[in-house]
């Protein structure tokens, strides 16, 4: 490096683990006040024109790394920029003025660089921060090497350790093949050129000079024996940089080594000095730290999304007479769970739960509590229990989590038979009803207080759901914000989905799954401060000449009073191809049924895509399939029931149960050629 000058100076400090300490002034200042032949600066910024390589090139070549020489002879190299630094040849020491300016340089310089790796987020931000800091004003490039894999926490690392190289920054245009002042020849010295080839790697073998440099853990310089031949192991060149103009710094985390840096110096340079080795130290540690904090944070958010992806339905039910359609939005990207749920349940007598609700907090623990309650809810709903019970219930269990576990919850039965909804709501916004007119209605629903406040009586409601409407459920995430009220939000969602229905064909519905995008457009790309539930249902019902109900004394003739309605069900609906299969199936589940009730039994036909029969009594003991003995005269309906129905189940009721079973209708034959 440059001499200083040293007047009436016999003393000087250099910086050791954040200490100054006082040394003789024999030894020749090694940090340069000046590093490249410009005023240091604090917060570096790239020397135009540079080219930047953000996944690194291989070494499998055995080509030379950057700034490395022939060992024959100097190799000759273009300065890093025009009109640099002036070659002094003589070394003289420094006033101490001069030593605590030079001190008061290094300290910003690395209090502005760590400042600017710990900003890193990811670990792709915190390698970023690494090189952006160091380049140009600590050296003219850098290779950072990672393990891969990298661990976490107490996992056991795998032998032998590999190192891959995850970033270089930065490469001269003037030395990347076909830049300027090259003529279009590769040099030898900067073999890096700017492109996506893929990342070279290296093992770490156990008792090899890589392995003792690492397990040292404080970085050297690659002028001498061992570290040499650690830098040539670790990027496979055997052209290496001459004198002190390479650093190699292992990378120590919180338990273990996990890669290395290595800072590089053009020869026109000054070479690194001493105290370059306490800032490369200082640069080394804090990125260690921040990568240690980058793969926990990615950790962590694996961890949120996976429990938000497993709290939340994985896929939507397809009930008969309603198509359904859902969104989920999380908080921000700092936030990605959080209390919001939405679920659709399907019910006996083919009606269907649409739930929607909203945990306090978006948070892993509003996550959990909203798990709970959510199974709660489908517990409930598979117990056949009005909405006002299954409210109720929810916030009994509630109160059983804990204080304050509060939430809002919307829970609403439509009958696609009846083309009605039954609803109750708990403190949630309201639902909107979309027409096919584009018109649109803020269905009223009595408030009640939220989940978790204990002593509420909730109220139902009851409203008509037409054939062709689409019930829009969300969360106050979609419609309220730091700018905007409740009521505006609200307001502005009724008027997006009316201008997205005007929009459609005059013949056509809106598509589900196009309006739930568009309705998502209302929250601005700054204005959402909560995660966003949507659940979306387009009714479209069974109509009256698909139904058929009867109920049926509990005897046996009833039997054949219902394999006549069955038949005659099927003549009007021509599915004569599926009379004996249809026929042979309620005639076994009626028999059961009429066998043990002391109550009328309900037998139901529907015909939608298939033809589905439902069978009610008053006995709450729900069928299970035995295995029959070669003489028992019964216990093998079930097993025709399984073998020949598309789907079957039994549900219980209030007031017993119900079971039913779907037979696949036959597809239309083609129209005749003539």
């Amino acid at each position: 490096m440059e001499g200083c000058p040293g007047a009436g100076a016999n003393r000087r400090i250099v910086l050791h683990d954040h200490r100054i300490t006082a040394q003789p002034a024999d030894t020749a200042c090694q940090f340069p006040a000046r590093m490249d032949g410009h005023p240091l600066v604090t917060d570096p910024t790239p020397p135009p024109p540079v080219a930047r390589t953000a996944d690194a090139t291989a070494h499998t070549d055995g080509s030379a790394i950057p700034h490395a020489r022939p060992e024959q002879g100097p190799a000759a190299h273009e300065p890093v920029r025009p009109g640099g630094p002036p070659e002094r040849s003589a070394r003289h020491r420094p006033s101490g003025a001069e030593f605590g300016s030079l001190e008061g340089e290094r300290l910003r310089f690395v209090g502005s660089a760590t400042r600017r790796i710990a900003r890193g987020i990811d670990l792709d931000e915190t390698v970023l921060g690494l090189c952006r800091a160091s380049v140009p004003t600590f050296s003219d490039a850098i290779l950072v090497y990672l393990s891969e894999p990298l661990l976490i926490g107490d996992e056991q690392p795998v032998s032998p350790q590999v190192l891959k190289l995850r970033r270089t920054d930065r490469i001269p245009v003037a030395l990347v093949p076909g830049g300027e002042g090259t003529g279009g020849a590769r040099p030898r010295s900067f073999p890096l050129p700017a492109g996506s080839a893929p990342l070279g790697s290296c093992t770490v073998r156990g008792n090899g000079p890589l392995a003792e440099v690492l397990r040292g853990v404080r970085p050297v310089f690659t002028d001498s024996g061992v570290p040499r031949a650690a830098l040539r192991e670790l990027s496979g060149s055997e052209l290496l940089p001459e004198s002190r103009r390479a650093v190699l710094a292992p990378l120590r985390g919180r338990r273990r080594v996990i890669g290395a840096a290595v800072f590089l110096r053009r020869p026109e340079r000054e070479p690194f000095g001493e105290e370059d080795l306490q800032v490369a130290a200082q640069l080394a540690t804090h990125s260690a730290l921040g990568v240690d904090k980058a793969i926990l944070y990615d950790r962590e958010a694996s961890i949120a999304d996976e429990l938000q992806r497993t709290m939340l339905p994985d896929e939507l039910p397809q009930p008969t007479g309603v198509r359904l359609a859902s969104r989920y939005l999380p908080a921000a990207q700092s936030a990605r769970v959080g209390g919001d749920w939405y679920d659709a349940i399907p019910l006996p007598g083919s009606r269907v739960a649409l739930v929607v609700g909203d945990v306090m907090g978006h948070s892993t623990t509003s996550a959990a509590i909203m798990g709970q309650l959510r199974t709660t809810v489908q517990t409930l709903a598979g117990l056949d229990l009005p909405p006002q019970e299954v409210l109720h219930h929810l916030d009994e269990q509630a109160q059983r989590l804990g204080q304050d576990r509060m939430a809002t919850c919307l829970y609403a039965v439509y009958d696609p038979v009846a083309h009605r909804i039954t609803a109750a709501n708990a403190g949630h916004p309201p639902p909107v009803l979309l027409y096919p007119d584009s018109s649109t209605d803020l269905v009223q629903l009595p408030p009640n207080a939220p989940i978790g406040v204990g002593g509420v009586d909730f109220e139902t409601v009851e409203f008509d759901a037409p054939a062709g409407a689409t019930l829009v459920l969300y969360t106050d995430g979609l419609v309220e914000s730091r700018t905007r009220d409740i009521w505006a939000g609200v307001e502005h969602l009724r008027e997006k989905l009316t201008e997205t229905v005007r929009l459609t064909r005059p013949d056509a519905a809106a598509p589900l799954e196009p309006l739930c995008d568009e309705v998502l457009d209302i929250v601005g790309p700054g204005d959402r401060d909560d995660d966003i539930a949507l659940l979306a249902a387009r009714f479209e019902g069974i109509a009256p000449q698909d139904v058929a109900v009867t109920e049926l004394e509990p005897r046996a003739e009833s039997v054949r009073e219902a394999r006549r309605l069955v038949r005659a069900m099927l003549a009007d609906w021509d599915l004569g191809e599926i009379e004996e299969s249809v026929e042979l199936l309620v005639s076994e589940v009626v028999t059961n049924a009429v066998r043990y009730a002391e109550r009328p039994v309900t037998l139901r036909l529907l015909r939608t895509d298939v033809v589905r029969c439902e069978v009610g009594d008053d006995v709450p003991q729900l069928p299970r399939m035995r295995q029959a003995g070669p003489a028992d005269e019964g216990g093998r309906g079930l097993y025709l029931v399984q073998r020949l129905a598309r789907r079957w189940g039994a549900t219980r009721l209030g007031t017993g149960k119900l079971v039913w079973f779907e037979v696949a209708c036959p597809a239309p034959s083609a129209p005749a050629q003539s």
